[in-house]
């Protein structure tokens, strides 16, 4: 249960126990659940969905999920997302693109970066059915987060770890909680939607690996910023397979 609300507490706003004593460590241990933490946040999201569509189907109630989703997250990856975009476009050394990074302040990168995601992810939301949209957030939102770990196991951690909010585990995530992780996060995309789940893994796969080649390049490896990137363009990929 610790792993679970360590997920929780690192993924999202939503209220949980308090955990005294904490560890960075187990952060890395709490790895598998974070698809479960994902389709936690895509059930508040879809049933907003739902319920929206009910009045105002489409686009009126894509935004509405989409922000119900930003409201439990605290927009968690939206601000990686942004801020990798900001860092990795307008820097010129690793050095710089880590400092942009670290900086609150939004750039022209990162707007556009948050402009294009979540249009295209409202847009793909809006072709579907009231159930089946909700069904695809749940869906998306477990697969993606699980997506982000084998960034986290295959790649080093770009930062200097003294400098870093929350430190990474020394011995970082290991194979099988990569593993465990992707199995528990896939498994029912692939399971309950077939086509349309396997198209929306692989232009997930397909965004993953782009971001995370561009950050091995730029930067040296991954940051929390790249992974909350990450996170975000495999849902919209998720999201495009399975309007598809």
């Amino acid at each position: 249960m610790r792993g679970f609300f360590v997920a929780l507490q690192f993924l999202t706003r939503l209220p949980s126990p308090a955990l005294n004593g904490f560890d960075p460590a187990w952060i890395a241990r709490a790895v598998p659940f974070f698809p479960v933490v994902g389709w936690l946040v895509g059930a508040i999201a879809g049933a907003v969905f739902w319920g929206v569509s009910h009045w105002l189907p489409g686009w009126p109630a894509a935004v509405a999920a989409l922000a119900a989703g930003l409201l439990a997250t605290g927009g968690f990856h939206e601000d990686g997302l942004a801020d990798t975009a900001d860092g990795l476009g307008g820097g010129l050394t690793p050095e710089r693109r880590l400092a942009i990074m670290k900086d609150s302040r939004l750039g022209s990168y990162g707007a556009l970066a948050l402009w294009a995601v979540l249009s295209f992810k409202a847009a793909a939301l809006a072709r579907l059915a009231p159930a089946e949209g909700a069904l695809a957030l749940v869906l998306a939102g477990g697969a993606a987060r699980a997506l982000v770990v084998p960034v986290m196991a295959t790649l080093v951690y770009a930062r200097d770890p003294d400098e870093a909010k929350l430190k990474p585990a020394p011995e970082g995530v290991r194979w099988w909680e990569a593993g465990a992780a992707l199995a528990i996060g896939l498994a029912p995309l692939i399971a309950l939607r077939p086509m349309g789940g396997a198209l929306g893994l692989a232009l997930a796969v397909l965004a993953v690996l782009w971001l995370a080649r561009a950050a091995r390049r730029l930067i040296g490896g991954w940051t929390g910023d790249v992974l909350g990137g990450c996170e975000a363009l495999a849902e919209a990929g998720l999201l495009a397979g399975l309007a598809v």
